[in-house]
């Protein structure tokens, strides 16, 4: 049985020749074959090149929104260092503003005079009215003047190397630029930190970022602050001395180690704390960074 095939005719348009091409029918078949793999390949490659392309505008598209909520963050986070910082002047205020009302209220008693009764004191009352006043919160600036050689901040609060120093720093949460209004100094959890000159405790509680968090007074507009502490080792209103205990070392707060956080403020604004401390101490401390 002769095989079945197709014949294709070539003519020559100057000679005139006619030339025939006996063409199978399975090479036929197999050319339209390779054909349609052809095609398959060819539409899967192009499908596989938008699917990449969309998923590369996908990912460029992501990529700006990222970018859009980091700035945003920037931006809220440096508003809520701002709002600690001022609600921390504030609650200073407030506890003094209490102290201060509280003794005003003792000293002048009731609105109402008459219920005070006899209007001139007993000799008891006189002498329990004389050690208030002389133990109260509103003799501190008397104390803090007869400390003057310890009122200013001159010693290391804990040792450790500093992990952190004061001024511009990378944020280790964000990863961006941020501003570090202490130095950070690495100890373990429970390690006393020390008050670093005498004053009186303003605060001693829990506070945002800071975690547990204790600020001294030291007069002459210079306020001392330890932060992320573990435990409370005075109370607000209490005389300090330096080098007595105000905690210990922890990790409350927004920390990534335990460490001691510390601050020292000269009229309400932070302050490189490196020019009140001890020359000797600073030279044993080996900064280094995360």
């Amino acid at each position: 049985m002769k095989q079945q095939y197709f014949i294709l005719v070539l003519a020559h348009s100057l000679h005139g020749r006619l030339r025939r091409i006996h063409i199978p029918h399975q090479v036929l078949y197999i050319v339209l074959a390779l054909a349609l793999v052809g095609g398959f390949s060819i539409f899967g490659f192009v499908s596989s090149y938008a699917r990449m392309a969309w998923k590369v505008a996908n990912y460029n598209s992501l990529r700006r929104e990222a970018d859009e909520l980091r700035v945003r963050y920037q931006n809220l986070q440096k508003v809520v260092q701002e709002t600690n910082e001022q609600l921390a002047t504030l609650e200073v205020l407030a506890n003094e503003v209490t102290v201060a009302y509280g003794i005003k209220q003792k000293l002048e008693g009731p609105a109402d005079i008459a219920a005070e009764g006899k209007l001139t004191p007993s000799f008891s009352a006189t002498v329990a009215e004389y050690n208030y006043l002389r133990t109260s919160n509103l003799s501190r600036f008397e104390y803090a003047r007869r400390w003057q050689v310890n009122t200013r901040p001159s010693m290391w609060p804990v040792d450790g190397a500093v992990m952190s120093s004061f001024g511009g720093r990378t944020d280790p949460f964000s990863g961006e630029g941020a501003w570090h209004t202490g130095i950070d100094i690495s100890a373990s959890i429970g390690t006393p930190a020390r008050a670093t000159a005498d004053g009186i405790v303003t605060f001693a509680d829990r506070f945002g970022g800071y975690g547990r968090l204790v600020i001294i007074d030291h007069g002459n507009g210079f306020e001392t602050y330890y932060a992320h502490l573990s435990r409370f080792d005075v109370i607000a209103g209490q005389e300090i001395r330096q080098g007595e205990t105000v905690g210990a070392v922890g990790a409350t707060g927004r920390v990534t180690a335990p460490h001691l956080h510390y601050e020292v403020r000269l009229r309400t604004s932070p302050v490189n704390p490196y020019k009140y401390l001890k020359p000797v101490a600073q030279a044993k401390v080996a900064e280094y960074r995360f």
